[in-house]
């Protein structure tokens, strides 16, 4: 009786079974990457042919825009971040060098305001003096336009960010990140219109005066990110957050 499988020729069958199985996965592995290549650049060509058809509503009408970017993101795409230097705004419809403009704009005016609000403007604020600053064509300008440019911001690692603060919207400007009770600060400031003092800490917050003085004091002079009003009328000492206070056009 002979066992069958046995010996240098099954071996060598095994192996060949083991490498054309190999061979049939990468053969599938190429031809769904080929195939997916082939879709993307489908796509591509879609979008290239829509941004070319409304580049005028694109650059000019700011809900048309917005409209764009969402549908955009809806499908995965960063219109900035494209295979070349620029990104899809420019390789489509070259809109990058309107962008970045703005995006330099926005760091004029971040830098100019830092020393009266240590490096957090309400997006509200920067959204109005960039409109000033722009003259008529800041008309044309949203909070998403803005948002869009802080992003092409990031890669100069100045801690360009837009982030929440109690329900709005900041930017900030500096590297440097708020902890959990200069937030605290920030939010209740907001509610008087900017000014706040260690009871309102104390009262609303349930702090201890050490911890209410602590913080105000390092948000005043470590930090730069509100003024002292040493002679209130009311408390005798008050401090007030240039980034929590209203301003009006």
């Amino acid at each position: 009786m002979h066992r069958r499988g046995v010996g240098l020729a099954a071996f060598d069958r095994q192996e060949q079974s083991n490498k054309s199985f190999a061979n049939l996965s990468s053969a599938l592995s190429q031809s769904q990457v080929d195939h997916l290549h082939s879709q993307l650049n489908q796509f591509r060509s879609a979008l290239a042919h829509f941004a070319s058809a409304h580049r005028d509503s694109i650059k000019n009408d700011p809900s048309f825009r917005h409209a764009f970017q969402q549908m955009c993101s809806s499908i995965g795409v960063d219109p900035l971040a494209g295979p070349r230097k620029g990104g899809w705004w420019a390789e489509l419809f070259g809109l990058s060098d309107w962008q970045y403009e703005l995006g330099v704009q926005i760091v004029d005016i971040c830098v100019s305001t830092r020393e009266g609000n240590g490096g957090m403007i309400e997006m509200s604020e920067l959204l109005r003096l960039v409109t000033k600053l722009r003259g008529i064509d800041g008309n044309m300008i949203t909070e998403d336009d803005i948002f869009q440019s802080i992003k092409t911001l990031q890669p100069l690692g100045a801690g360009y960010q837009v982030v929440d603060i109690g329900g709005r919207k900041m930017v900030r400007s500096v590297v440097k990140e708020m902890d959990e009770d200069q937030t605290a600060v920030l939010v209740l400031a907001r509610e008087g219109g900017g000014r706040i003092v260690e009871d309102q800490l104390i009262q609303q917050k349930k702090w201890t005066r050490d911890r209410a003085c602590n913080v105000l004091e390092n948000m005043l002079l470590r930090d730069g990110l509100c003024w002292l009003d040493a002679q209130d009328e009311h408390s005798g000492r008050a401090y007030w957050l240039p980034s929590a206070m209203q301003w009006e056009f």
